[in-house]
C-alpha cells in the first residue's frame, strides 16, 4: 500500500504539500480572484451563497454586509473565462496520479485511456471555496453523503456500503491558493459511527474530542474520505478587501464503483450541483489532449441530473 492511500485510509485524510510550484500558485491565485469578483457582482452566476451549506443555491448573490458568496462553482463550465487554466491543472498528471493511488489504481498496469479500452476515472467536480465578507461564515459538523439523522445501524451500513473494503469510488481535494486553515476533521471518523459525544454535541461544536484543523500553504493540498467527520469555519474579509481565501475543491471519480446503488449516490453527489446542465454541450470539449475527454465522457454517462434529488438539506 502507498504512503498516501496508508493515510487516507487511517486517518480519513492526507496532506500533500507543494503540489504546486510558488508560480504555479501566484498565476492560479490571479485568475481565482478575478472569478471570485465576478460572482460576488452576480456576473458569474454560479456560486455558493452565505448562510446556505448545501445545494441548491439562490441565483442572486446576498449583499456583502449579509455575507455575500462562500464560493465560486464550475470552474470548467464552457463560459468560466479562466477555464483552460482550471482544466491544465484539474486534468493533470500531478493531481491525477493521486487520485489514481488513492482509489486503488496501478499506475503503471491500470490508469489512464488504453487502446480499445475506456478511462478509468470520471470528471466530477472542480469548485473555489473563498472567504465570505463582512462576517464570519461555518458549515455545520457533516458527512458529504450521510445524513446526521442516521441511526447509529444506519450510519454503520451507510459507511460500509460507500467504502466496501475501505475504498472509496472518488477522492476529493482542497487546494490552497492562499494560507488556509478552514477544515476541521475528526481523523479516524471515517471508519466508524459517531460516538456518543459526537451525536449529543451542537452542529457548529467548536471543538469535538481528535477534532484537527487542517492548516494549508499556498500550493498544498489535503485530500480527504468524503465520510469522514468535518466541517468549515471561515472568516470573513472587509468588503472591497484582497482576497483572503481561495481554494480550488475537487474531485474525480472511479468508473468501476459508478454502478448499483453506490453510483446512484454517487450520481446524486455530483449531479445534484448542476455540472450535468453543462457538460454535454457542443462547446463543451476541452481540446487539451489527454485524459480531459474521456473522463467527460464518463460524467456524461451519469445523465443530465434531473431528478436525481440532493444528498443532504440546508
Amino acid at each position: 500500500m502507498t504512503t498516501h492511500l496508508a493515510s487516507l485510509q487511517r486517518d480519513g485524510y492526507v496532506l500533500i504539500p507543494s503540489l504546486l510550484t510558488p508560480d504555479e500558485t501566484a498565476h492560479l491565485r490571479t485568475v481565482a480572484t478575478k472569478i471570485t469578483e465576478q460572482a460576488r457582482t452576480g456576473t458569474w452566476p454560479y456560486f455558493r451563497t452565505v448562510p446556505k451549506q448545501f445545494p441548491p443555491w439562490p441565483s442572486t448573490p446576498p449583499p456583502a454586509s449579509e455575507g455575500g458568496i462562500w464560493g465560486v462553482q464550475h470552474l470548467l463550465h464552457p463560459d468560466m473565462p479562466g477555464r483552460a487554466d482550471f482544466a491544465r491543472l484539474y486534468f493533470s498528471d500531478k493531481v491525477l496520479s493521486v487520485v489514481e493511488e488513492l482509489v486503488g489504481l496501478d499506475g503503471a498496469k491500470e490508469a489512464g485511456p488504453r487502446e480499445g479500452g475506456r478511462e478509468k476515472l470520471v470528471m466530477e467536480l472542480f469548485n473555489l471555496l473563498v472567504a465570505p465578507e463582512t462576517r464570519d461564515f461555518e458549515l455545520r459538523w457533516h458527512r458529504d453523503d450521510v445524513p446526521e439523522t442516521a441511526t447509529p445501524d444506519e450510519e454503520l451500513r451507510l459507511l460500509e456500503a460507500k467504502s466496501p473494503g475501505g475504498k472509496q469510488s472518488h477522492a476529493q481535494y482542497n487546494l490552497a491558493l492562499c494560507e488556509d486553515a478552514s477544515l476541521v476533521v475528526v481523523p479516524g471518523s471515517h471508519r466508524r459511527v459517531r460516538t456518543e459525544a459526537e451525536r449529543a454535541a451542537g452542529p457548529y461544536e467548536a471543538h469535538l474530542p481528535g477534532q484537527v484543523v487542517v492548516e494549508l500553504k499556498p500550493g498544498d493540498a489535503v485530500f480527504y474520505d468524503s465520510n469522514i467527520l468535518h466541517r468549515g469555519v471561515y472568516r470573513g474579509k472587509e468588503e472591497g478587501a484582497e482576497e483572503s481565501r481561495l481554494t480550488l475543491h475537487g474531485s474525480v471519480g472511479l468508473v468501476e464503483e459508478s454502478a448499483g446503488d453506490d453510483g446512484k449516490v454517487r450520481a446524486t453527489a455530483v449531479l445534484q450541483h448542476g455540472v450535468g446542465a453543462w457538460t454535454q454541450r457542443e462547446d463543451a470539449a476541452f481540446g487539451i489532449g489527454g485524459r480531459a475527454e474521456g473522463m467527460r465522457a464518463n460524467l456524461m454517462a451519469m445523465g443530465s441530473g434531473e431528478g436525481v434529488g440532493y444528498s443532504l438539506q440546508g
